[in-house]
């Protein structure tokens, strides 16, 4: 099997053998991640935590031979070892490796790190590339649009606390400490746990909580859009990548 065929193969691409090697790694990464779940259980038996050992070293073993083979396909493993999916890939099995190190209990409260291999679930995701696509495309926009969120995240902080800070000083006694409201608000989670009870401070809320949904809806709007404009190319693949080497290597020889 030709380095181009492999990549096809552990990226879900490959005409006979993709969708199985795919579904496979994502069980895989499903299985891996209710295993450490059930690793927090104090009353566990020690039977299932020896189970539970053998699935890590399982685990452990395949995402390791995955990376290596990764680096080993890949036309250019640097590029490929510093982009993001090369470092979801490497934190997805150092932590483990760190876990199986004796006598190393400090490295050991870094195993929990083994939950970044969830992110592997989107290696093959399409849908995924079009989305960060999409954010790239609109990324000057939403740079905007995050600093005049800051301004009236601000704003709001220094609103409510003009209208609150007398009926409730424990509260709303300062402006730093209205921000916490501010967030909860803008964001319209309104966990309630903060709220105005003066009426001016009722009313402000109310026109903060409609500026809430334009923080949350004009994002949307931008990123929807660029999805269903349908011209976001495809980026460069270590596939591509892999096929551009052999060519070059072609008129080489």
């Amino acid at each position: 099997m030709t380095r181009s065929a492999i990549l096809q193969a552990l990226d879900g691409t490959h005409p006979t053998i993709g969708r199985g090697i795919a579904i496979a790694l994502q069980l895989l990464i499903i299985v891996s991640a209710v295993a450490i779940a059930l690793e927090t259980v104090q009353s566990l038996p020690t039977e299932l935590r020896q189970v539970l050992l053998v699935v890590e070293y399982s685990v452990l073993a395949i995402f390791t031979a995955e990376y290596l083979l990764r680096l080993a396909c890949s036309p250019k493993p640097l590029r490929y070892a510093v982009s993001f999916w090369g470092i979801v890939d490497f934190l997805s099995i150092v932590p483990a490796i760190l876990f199986l190190v004796p006598d190393a209990q400090s490295i050991r409260s870094l195993r929990l790190l083994r939950l970044i291999r969830l992110l592997k679930l989107f290696h093959a995701s399409h849908a995924l590339d079009r989305l960060a696509r999409a954010f790239q495309k609109n990324r000057d926009e939403l740079w905007i649009f995050s600093f005049i969120a800051l301004v009236v995240l601000y704003l709001s902080a220094v609103g409510i606390y003009h209208f609150e800070h007398q009926a409730q000083p424990d509260t709303f006694g300062s402006i730093p400490a209205c921000l916490w409201w501010s967030l909860a608000t803008l964001t319209t989670v309104g966990y309630g746990d903060v709220y105005p009870i003066t009426l001016a401070g009722r009313a402000f809320t109310g026109i903060v909580l409609l500026v809430g949904l334009g923080v949350i809806a004009v994002p949307a709007g931008l990123i929807t859009s660029a999805l269903l404009e349908g011209d976001l190319e495809d980026p460069i693949t270590d596939l591509d990548l892999e096929t551009e080497y052999e060519t070059d290597t072609n008129k080489e020889t």
